[in-house]
This record gives structure tokens, C-alpha cells and sequence, in this order.
């Protein structure tokens, strides 16, 4: 992403701590590691946060039907979490938690300051609550839904309450603005003109504490009987957690990664409440779609809904970086949905990575050992026709074409361009036939040459590969007997033409990605 500040803040939403961690959590989080990941490797300093929202209402009644306080339910299940995070390979820098003090004492301080500005004051609201969701809806969006919550189906409460509110109207001119003149604040285009629309409506204040909260919760400043609103809780997560001497560079965030059920408080009341403390706003708030399974919505009851127990599966069946391809180039990342079905998952393993990536850098480095005694061949200069100048042209254009593309969040076709690369050394294989050159020792310093074009094709490929496939990458550069810090790296400059050494030891090693059949 070029930048004159080499740095990069990407967020996942926080998670609530209700339940145990499933595919919508992981999709986001993979999506925020890929990224960060990238910006790693391009030599961004890089901060990625997640972590659990803890305050909810029914995060109460929940643990008191389990026999746990609240606190103990938060635990077991934030550890949960992070435990999950960790066994799939997430390179989090954080993982931030609504209940320890070095976000609620921040909270604090920032509702302070919105009290002082005249932001937020106290009134009584009435309105159509969605108990499971714990947000209002306004009359006309609960009339829009039969006064039923758009996400359980249960009927809407009425209710009545003295609250604290937050000023949301007097931005309205703003907020409108910001999207108008700054597309790229919300996508995809999709959500931003849904945002748009809901705006032309007209913005209401909305209430930003609640009463009889038991405790649990960020108490409101000066008025212990109001608790601060979960969502105004949590929305602020992305910024108490680099509030801090050494990580305050890293504001204002690059892009919020959210799904599309939270898109209107992190695309207006979000921005909003920045505006109101004169702070600057987040680059981009990037709202995906959701997982359906083999065609339908995702059921416990229908037995298709993708869990621990089932990512574990295929994990232990594929590998974790076939996972992650999925993921990434399958997932609804635009404005519709997205099927995680396992026939398509197989399809996709196979002719990705077994039969395009996997294949032929296996056929490239058992050439090079069997050919060459597992050394690298010389590069021959002067000898390279219009072919070998093609497959190094493609190669040498994939930086610029992955940069391009990770800043825009297009995840999948980054990962396609990068993929081109590999065909495009399939392709050469065809049209130059090393296996039959070989045969013929005249023929051998074009051989080595045709190697060589071939192994710094797939280097090259495989740096802009490998913030999604971290594992099989690096397997890939022992065979070549490369290492690169994807920690801190020079992408744009490993990326150049001519990075392995003549006479470099290649192994043959076991296949990347093994063919699969669907069972």
C-alpha cells in the first residue's frame, strides 16, 4: 500500500464472548492476519488487533444459567478465543478485552470528554429494542421488519429508559460528506450507498448508556446507576488500545475489518464519536458479507454449520494454509454471500494448489536435482528469447499488480496475481520442454537457463503467496535454500529479478499440497 508513513493498523471486529469461536470469526481474523501479514513483508510497521467484546447484557444472563459470574463466563470464553487464534497461526499483535482497565479506565476518560463537549447528555428514550442484537431500531426499521429483530426473528420490546445520548444528528452534514467525497471510507460501494441512504433518513441521537446493567460494565462518569452502552463500549476498543506512548503512531487505524450485520455503527456512530473528540478518523471500514454452507444458511439443526470441531477437520485433511486459501479467494469478502461447501472446497485445493502451485514446484526442483545435482543453474545472460523475457516480465510486473491490489483489500485477486506467476512458469515449461532438452547435452546451458527462469518465477511468486500461505512458503524456500524475515521485510526489492545464486543448493522435497479426492 504505498504510503509516505510506513505503517499499517488493521482491527477485526471484537467478538462476543457468548460462545465459542466459528467460521464468521475466523474468516475476518484470517482476512486481518493475510493483511497484515502482507504489510509485514513490505516493510510496514504493522499493528493487528483483536479481541472480545465483554459487556453485553446477555453475556449476564448466559453465565448465570451456567453457573458462572460474568466475569468467569468472560474468561473461559475470551480464552477460548485466543487459544483458537493461536492454534490457527493468527499473528495478532493484540488481543484487547472490554473488561480489563486499560480499556475501560480509556472509555472513561473519552465519555468525560463528551460529556464536557455537550456530545453527550442525559434524556429518556423510547423505542423498539432488539434484545438479541442489544441495539435499538428506529420506527420506520422496525416497521420495515414486522417489529421482529432481522437477525433472530424475535419479536422487538418496547421500551423506556433515562439514558445518556450521544449527539448523532448534529454530524448528520458531515458523515454525509465524509462518504461522499471519501468513497473508499466504506466498501465495498455496495455498503456505502446503503449507509448513504439510511443517512438521507435523517440521524436521531442515540442512546449510549443503559440502567440496571447488575455491574457489568463501564459505569458512567459521574452516574454510577448508568452503564456505558455496550456498542459505544466496544467501538472504542480500536482506539484505547493504542492510546499509549509507543503504539499512538499507529492511529488513525487503516481499515476496520467488520462484517455487514455491524456496518452502521462502524460507518456512523463510529466516525461520529471520532468527530466529537477531534480525532482523526480510520481510513477505511471494510464490511464483508457472511458464510451460508452447501447452499443454505448455516443451521445446527441442518448439521452444516462449520464449528471448531469442523475447521479442525479440514485442517488436519487439507493443511492450515489450504484453509486459509480458501478462505481468502472463496469468501464473501464483496456485498454477497459466500458458500463454504466441501465439494467446492476440494475443486478448489486441487486445482489451485495441488495441481497448479503444489505441481509445478515440484516438477521445478526435482528438474533442477535431477538435472542438475540439486544446484541452482546459471541464469546464461544473453541467452534469453522472447519466451524466457515473457515469464520474466510477468514475473517482475506481479509486485506492483499484489501492491495495487492489497490496497485496495482485494484479497482474492491479489492472490490470483500472484498465482499467475505459476502459470505462467507452466506455461514456459510447455512451450521450452526442459525434460527433452535434457536429453540432449548441447543443450545443456539452455537448459539451466530455463531452470533458472523457472525457480526465480516461482521465488518471486511465492513472496507475493506467501502472507496467505506462510507455512507451505517457507517450506518452499528450504528446497530452494532461501530464508527471507517476513517480520520486516523489502518486498518491492525481493521482488526483483535475479535473486537466487548460481550453484544455491534445491532438495526435492515431499509435495506441497497432495491431490485430494472428495470423499
Amino acid at each position: 500500500m504505498p504510503t509516505n508513513d510506513p505503517k499499517f493498523y488493521v482491527s477485526t471486529p471484537i467478538y462476543y464472548v457468548n460462545d465459542r469461536p466459528h467460521i464468521g470469526h475466523i474468516y475476518t481474523t484470517t482476512l486481518a492476519d493475510v493483511l497484515a501479514r502482507y504489510h509485514r513483508l513490505r516493510g510496514d510497521r504493522t499493528f493487528f488487533l483483536t479481541g472480545t467484546d465483554e459487556h453485553a447484557a446477555k453475556v449476564v444472563d448466559t453465565a448465570k444459567e451456567k453457573g458462572f459470574t460474568a466475569q468467569q463466563w468472560a474468561d473461559q470464553n475470551a480464552g477460548v478465543f485466543q487459544d483458537t487464534f493461536k492454534k490457527l497461526g493468527m499473528s495478532n499483535d493484540d488481543f484487547i478485552r472490554t473488561s480489563q482497565d486499560r480499556h475501560t479506565s480509556r472509555v472513561k476518560q473519552y465519555i468525560q470528554q463528551l460529556i464536557e463537549s455537550g456530545d453527550v447528555y442525559a434524556g429518556e428514550y423510547e423505542g423498539w429494542y432488539d434484545a438479541g442484537q442489544e441495539e435499538y431500531l428506529p420506527e420506520n426499521k422496525a416497521k420495515e421488519y414486522d417489529y421482529r429483530s432481522p437477525f433472530n426473528n424475535k419479536p422487538l420490546v418496547r421500551k423506556v429508559e433515562t439514558n445518556y445520548f450521544f449527539k448523532l444528528s448534529a454530524y448528520q452534514d458531515r458523515l454525509t460528506e465524509l462518504l461522499n467525497d471519501h468513497p473508499q471510507f466504506v466498501q465495498p460501494d455496495a455498503r456505502r450507498n446503503e449507509v448513504l441512504g439510511r443517512i438521507r433518513e435523517g440521524l436521531n441521537d442515540v442512546p449510549i448508556s443503559r440502567s440496571g446493567s447488575g455491574g457489568w460494565g463501564i459505569a458512567m462518569p459521574g452516574d454510577e446507576s448508568q452503564t456505558v452502552y455496550v456498542w459505544i463500549d466496544a467501538l472504542f476498543n480500536y482506539y484505547t488500545t493504542v492510546d499509549t506512548d509507543d503504539r499512538r503512531a499507529f492511529w488513525p487505524a487503516d481499515v476496520h475489518l467488520i462484517a455487514k450485520d455491524i456496518l452502521w455503527f462502524h460507518a456512523v456512530i463510529w466516525p461520529a464519536m471520532l468527530m466529537a473528540l477531534d480525532l482523526p478518523l480510520p481510513k477505511q471500514v471494510y464490511s464483508h458479507s457472511f458464510w451460508i454452507s452447501e447452499g443454505q444458511k448455516m443451521s445446527k439443526s441442518l448439521g452444516n454449520f462449520i464449528d471448531l470441531e469442523k475447521i479442525d477437520e479440514y485442517v488436519d485433511e487439507f493443511s492450515l494454509d489450504a484453509l486459509r486459501w480458501y478462505l481468502s479467494t472463496q469468501g464473501p469478502l464483496g456485498s454477497t454471500d459466500s458458500d463454504f461447501a466441501h465439494g467446492k472446497f476440494v475443486d478448489v485445493y486441487n486445482s489451485d494448489l495441488a495441481n497448479t502451485l503444489g505441481n509445478c514446484a515440484a516438477r521445478v526442483t526435482n528438474m533442477i536435482v535431477r538435472y542438475f545435482d540439486g544446484k541452482m543453474p546459471a541464469a546464461a545472460p544473453g541467452r534469453e528469447d522472447a519466451e524466457a523475457r515473457q515469464l520474466r516480465s510477468v514475473a517482475m510486473g506481479m509486485y506492483e499488480k499484489v501492491d495495487t491490489l492489497y490496497e485496495k483489500v482485494a484479497v482474492a485477486a491479489a492472490n490470483d496475481a500472484a498465482l499467475e506467476v505459476v502459470r505462467a512458469v507452466d506455461t514456459f515449461i510447455e512451450q521450452t520442454q526442459p525434460f527433452k532438452l535434457a536429453k540432449d547435452e548441447s543443450q545443456r546451458e539452455r537448459l539451466g537457463m530455463i531452470l533458472y527462469y523457472c525457480a526465480e518465477a516461482l521465488r518471486i511468486a511465492s513472496l507475493g503467496l506467501s502472507p496467505v500461505l506462510p507455512d507451505k512458503m517457507a517450506e518452499f524456500w528450504q528446497l530452494l535454500g532461501i530464508t527471507y524475515d517476513t517480520q520486516a521485510g523489502d518486498l518491492a526489492d525481493w521482488c526483483q529479478w535475479g535473486g537466487l545464486q548460481l550453484g544455491s543448493d534445491v532438495q526435492k522435497g515431499a509435495p506441497l499440497f497432495p491431490r485430494k479426492q472428495d470423499k
